[in-house]
């Protein structure tokens, strides 16, 4: 079977759409003999918003083109992330990198994204509609973006747990009581 000329690999990992969202862009400066050479270093995340995420940085001298190096590492180191109802995170969660430290919570629905800054981003490139999150240490963008990557990849879904422990799913969750139900009724009743 003869292969298609420019049909390969690159097509594949080009097919889901993902969308970018520019974090930090920051102008360095080199001091040289004959002067100051200016460059820009720009911070960008990458997410198809259906639990895939990843985060780049680009430096070059236009702005322009540190952007597109920023996204093509981004998309170069996406993680794939459980999510639960397609919504919220499966549990809790703490991320460390350097003196930046993160801790995600999960949300009851109609939460929204409660996060700051960088942490947003990653949220809403990632899909999250509903989680409480909270920076602690490090307010540069760079350290609070890998510290919630951290966290993010310690995530493990019930059903991987189950599968590790060569259990099945509902013997892991809590025991899950109708109590809206319940109430329901006993008003009915009064």
């Amino acid at each position: 079977m003869a292969r298609e000329p420019g049909r390969g690999r690159r097509d594949r990992d080009e097919a889901p759409e993902f969308a970018d969202r520019l974090v930090a862009i920051n102008r360095v400066s080199k001091t040289t003999k004959g002067g100051k050479n200016f460059g820009f270093a720009a911070l960008v995340v990458v997410g198809d918003q259906k639990g895939r995420v990843g985060f780049g940085k680009g430096k070059a001298k236009e702005v322009p083109e540190a952007i597109r190096k920023g996204t093509e590492a981004a998309k170069r180191n996406m993680i794939r992330v459980q999510l639960r109802e397609g919504r919220t995170l499966h549990h809790d969660m703490n991320g460390r990198h350097g003196a930046g430290k993160v801790v995600l919570r999960t949300a009851p629905a109609g939460t929204g994204i409660i996060a700051g800054g960088p942490m947003r981003a990653v949220f809403e490139m990632l899909g999250v509609q509903d989680v409480v999150s909270k920076s602690i240490g490090s307010a540069n963008p760079y350290n609070m973006i890998r510290a919630t990557m951290n966290a993010l990849s310690k995530e493990q879904s019930p059903r991987a747990v189950a599968q590790r422990r060569g259990k099945k799913v509902a013997d892991i969750l809590p025991a899950r009581d109708n109590a809206p139900a319940a109430e329901a009724e006993a008003t009915e009743e009064a």
